[in-house]
C-alpha cells in the first residue's frame, strides 16, 4: 500500500491538532484528556482529528517523543562538556527542573516507553549511530577522585544520585503533593529551589 504524501495542508493540519493536544494533556493528563476535548481546542470536529491522529495515545506518543528528541541530547551535551565538574551538577539540575515544569508528563512518557520497548525508545531518540554515552562524566568523577578535589565516590553511583534526586520528585509529584498537602505553585516553586539545593547537597556531601 502506498503512503499517502503529506501535504502543506496535512503539516499545518497536524501541527494545529498537537498544539491543542499538548494544551489539553498539560491541563487534564493523559488519563483526562479526551479526543473530544481535544478536537473543540483545534477548532475541528473529531472526525477530522481521527483522519490524522487514530486516538489519543498516538498523540500523546507523539508530543512528547518530539520533545524528548529536543531535550535529551541538550542532557548529553552538558556530561559530554569541558565544563567543570560542580557546573555540570549545576547545569544538569536546572536543564532538567526547567524541562519537568514545562512538560511535566515527559517522565511518565519516558518510564512508559523504556518498560514498553527499551531498544526502540533509545533509537528513537538517539538513532543507530548516536547513543548517549557518559563515560567522559564518569571519568572526570574519577580524575577528581584521583586529584583528592572529592571523596572517594563510585562514579556510576554519583550518576544514579544526581538522576534520581533530579527526577522523583516529578514522578513521584501525586504522592508529594497529597502527602505533603501543598499546591500546584507551592510545589512549581519547591522544584525551582531544588535547582540549587540537589547541586549544593551533592557538592557538599562529596567535597573534600
Amino acid at each position: 500500500m502506498v503512503k499517502k504524501k503529506q501535504t502543506a495542508k496535512d503539516l499545518n493540519a497536524e501541527e494545529m491538532i498537537l498544539a491543542a493536544a499538548r494544551k489539553v494533556f498539560m491541563t487534564k493528563g493523559m488519563a483526562g484528556a479526551r479526543m473530544q476535548d481535544i478536537a473543540d481546542e483545534a477548532g475541528i470536529n473529531k472526525a477530522l482529528l481521527h483522519y490524522y491522529f487514530k486516538d489519543k495515545e498516538k498523540l500523546f506518543e507523539t508530543i512528547f517523543l518530539q520533545e524528548a528528541k529536543k531535550f535529551f541530547p541538550k542532557i548529553n551535551s552538558i556530561f559530554n562538556s569541558d565544563d567543570p565538574l560542580f557546573e555540570k551538577f549545576e547545569r544538569f539540575a536546572t536543564e532538567y527542573i526547567d524541562e519537568m515544569q514545562q512538560n511535566p508528563y515527559l517522565p511518565w512518557f519516558v518510564i512508559n516507553e523504556i518498560n514498553r520497548d527499551p531498544d526502540q525508545f533509545m533509537y528513537s531518540i538517539w538513532g543507530s549511530n548516536n547513543l548517549p554515552n557518559p563515560s567522559k562524566f564518569l571519568a572526570q568523577i574519577e580524575k577528581e577522585v584521583k586529584k583528592g578535589t572529592i571523596k572517594r565516590i563510585s562514579p556510576m553511583h554519583l550518576l544514579m544520585n544526581l538522576l534520581g534526586m533530579t527526577i522523583f520528585p516529578f514522578v513521584a509529584k501525586p504522592m508529594i503533593v497529597r502527602n505533603m498537602q501543598i499546591d500546584e505553585l507551592q510545589f512549581r516553586a519547591a522544584m525551582e529551589q531544588r535547582k540549587k539545593e540537589i547541586p549544593k547537597f551533592i557538592i557538599d556531601a562529596i567535597l573534600k
